[in-house]
């Protein structure tokens, strides 16, 4: 997460220790205590609903000299580790995302796929660059090897059966995506209720962003999808079934390696 600026004062996140064996985890927490400590002194009371904060507002004062700052941040921590592990998915799923569409165009001679895949191979490319700076590179995924590979063949077949099956493919990933990063959306509001920590309020733009534009992609799919009136074949049907599961495990894995 980049470091938090304004004009009055500056302020840094403390990196963890040197030789640790969750430096990501001590990140999170020193930075989650910076947050605790800023909404403090900046006298804001209205917590987030589903969070530590919310579930210690209106306790009498013995219970809550019990619940320390540095006792919410551990378990606030855990969200934010959450965070960090959808960034590492969101990264690995852009790269796939891109391999996608470049497969397609290693494949397809078909001018209408080719301009659909080159116009959403520009977006998919500004996700990763806009992404990127968000996750350390010990936080990325070790596999994103098989990520490319996966991508790549993900729309490659497709492309060989015809414009179709391109189409029909990218409308069900895109489906995925959305629903994935509305959840991703959903723990930043219930995190950082009012958008009042910038950077929360900066990732959850950017993920909104990048949804809105799946969307549109999915959209669009469909649309070509439909002007071919034919319904899906059973092959088509058990095909989109296995990209839905496999996006699915994919983010599984993505979440811990």
């Amino acid at each position: 997460m980049p470091r938090a600026a304004t004009r009055k004062r500056k302020r840094s996140w403390p990196a963890p220790e040197a030789g640790s064996a969750s430096k990501a985890q001590q990140f999170i927490k020193a930075a989650m205590l910076m947050m605790l400590r800023q909404s403090q002194s900046d006298g804001l009371h209205e917590p987030a609903p589903g969070t530590v904060v919310e579930a210690a507002a209106g306790r009498p004062a013995a219970v809550m000299a019990l619940l320390t700052a540095d006792q919410m941040a551990d378990q606030m921590a855990e969200q934010m580790a959450d965070l960090i592990a959808d960034l590492r998915s969101d990264r690995a799923g852009e790269t796939g995302a891109v391999m996608i569409y470049r497969g397609i165009l290693a494949v397809t001679r078909d001018a209408r796929v080719r301009h659909f895949a080159q116009t959403h191979l520009a977006t998919e490319a500004g996700h990763l660059a806009m992404i990127e700076p968000w996750l350390a590179p010990p936080h990325r995924s070790r596999l994103l090897p098989l990520w490319r590979i996966a991508g790549r063949l993900t729309d490659a077949l497709p492309a060989l059966v015809g414009p179709r099956a391109v189409f029909t493919t990218i409308e069900a990933v895109e489906t995925f995506v959305d629903q994935h990063c509305a959840q991703q959306i959903d723990r930043i509001d219930r995190l950082d209720a009012g958008g009042r920590h910038a950077p929360l309020h900066a990732l959850r733009a950017l993920l909104q962003s990048c949804r809105d534009d799946e969307v549109a992609h999915r959209d669009e799919a469909a649309a070509l999808f439909a002007l071919s009136v034919k319904p899906h074949s059973p092959a088509m049907r058990l095909w989109l079934w296995a990209v839905g599961v496999g996006s699915g495990v994919a983010v599984k894995i993505c979440l811990k390696v």
